[in-house]
């Protein structure tokens, strides 16, 4: 074996062996070099699974009533976003619906909108959305919006009208062969604001309907339904009526029931 000479300049050890030489700050630099690709790597990989995620849009912008359940609420959607796989971006500025920024969402939520609520050009830029395959979602007061405007009221599926006190009512669920609906007992008892509702859609598919002679006040007679979905021009609707009161946004059965639609808006499918 050769030997070994070490030799020391300005901080720089060499270390000679069968001719080869090494710098300690060489070798520092090559270390160094590595961890970064390591942590870019990483990084990278990080930011591109989280732009793969499928994306939702919760649009809460209100021109009549305001429902004081709205910032529990949102909330309550990012958590579900962070335990079920997909972003989430809240926002109350119409501007956000633009054609150019609507392509980045797998769904828009309506929850608890009120009032006009998108001018013209967004409106256009709405249908066209679904019209490309994209989904909706409407919470509650979701139907008592642009009620000027006779094709979201097809899209969502009906316009409100009144309501009664709010009361403890019988739910009559349907159809539980659905994801928003199959942790569900054929009647749900529950306590919420119940929606009458006009000009109903009657290609909707309907999930929930209430019980009418267990609370006072409903005006829809035995087909009053309380959620429902449908395939739309291109793209997919679900709306439920549920969801005016803080606790709503605490209850594990109503907040599955909200993912369920969430999912079929958004055109995902459920992790087995």
């Amino acid at each position: 074996m050769k030997n070994i000479h070490v030799r020391k300049t300005n901080n720089e050890t060499l270390q000679m062996t069968n001719g080869h030489s090494f710098g300690v700050r060489n070798v520092s630099f090559i270390a160094t070099s590595l961890l970064l690709t390591v942590c870019l790597a990483f990084t990278s990989q990080s930011v591109s699974a989280k732009k793969r995620l499928p994306r939702l849009l919760v649009f809460s912008k209100t021109a009549g009533f305001r429902h004081d359940c709205i910032p529990v609420a949102k909330l309550a959607m990012i958590k579900l976003g962070q335990e079920n796989g997909f972003a989430v971006d809240t926002t109350e500025d119409a501007a956000a619906f633009s054609t150019r920024n609507l392509k980045r969402y797998a769904a828009v939520l309506f929850l608890n909108t009120t009032g006009d609520v998108l001018n013209d050009e967004q409106q256009t830029a709405m249908q066209n959305y679904i019209h490309n395959g994209g989904g909706y979602m409407g919470i509650h007061a979701a139907t008592d919006t642009e009620y000027g405007w006779p094709w979201y009221n097809k899209l969502a599926g009906a316009w409100f009208t009144s309501h009664p006190k709010q009361q403890d009512a019988t739910l009559i669920v349907v159809d539980r062969n659905n994801p928003s609906t199959s942790h569900l007992q054929e009647k749900w008892q529950r306590w919420d604001e119940w929606y009458n509702f006009k000009d109903l859609n009657p290609d909707v598919h309907v999930l929930i309907k209430i019980d009418e002679s267990s609370y006072e006040g409903g005006k829809n007679g035995d087909n009053h339904p309380m959620a429902w979905y449908h395939d739309f021009e291109g793209g997919r609707s679900f709306y439920t009526e549920l969801g005016h009161t803080k606790e709503s946004y605490a209850d594990q059965a109503y907040l599955q029931h909200v993912l369920g639609g969430l999912r079929y808006a958004m055109n995902i499918k459920a992790k087995k």
